[in-house]
């Protein structure tokens, strides 16, 4: 069995850091995701836009981060917003209650 990958790409902004993400977002990488998102919130900038549009998979792990993710960068008083969110992982976010903890964006 393959270990899933999350693939990230930084792109940097005066006001805005966008990590556009593509592979899965489990138990296995949220480590990754966490660390970027941390070193970012070291200056933090006015937005971090996480972009899901490669994202394949997200498990209770990954939930979890993004909402351990949205309150630091809220403490940070920067604001990190999710983009480009499929359909799969809007389902289970609706499913499990989670939407309304997140700040989800139709467009960047």
């Amino acid at each position: 069995m393959e270990r899933p990958e999350l693939n990230i790409e930084v792109e940097r902004a005066p006001d805005e850091v966008v990590l556009h993400l593509a592979g899965e977002i489990d138990v296995l990488t949220v480590t990754s995701l966490s660390s970027i998102v941390n070193e970012t919130l070291a200056e933090p900038p006015a937005r971090i836009t996480l972009d899901m549009a490669g994202v394949t998979f997200c498990d209770s792990q990954g939930l979890g981060t993004l909402v351990v993710l949205s309150r630091k960068a809220q403490h940070a008083r920067s604001v990190l917003a999710l983009t480009n969110v499929g359909e799969f992982l809007m389902r289970v976010l609706d499913i499990t209650g989670l939407r309304s903890a997140l700040m989800i964006s139709s467009v960047t």
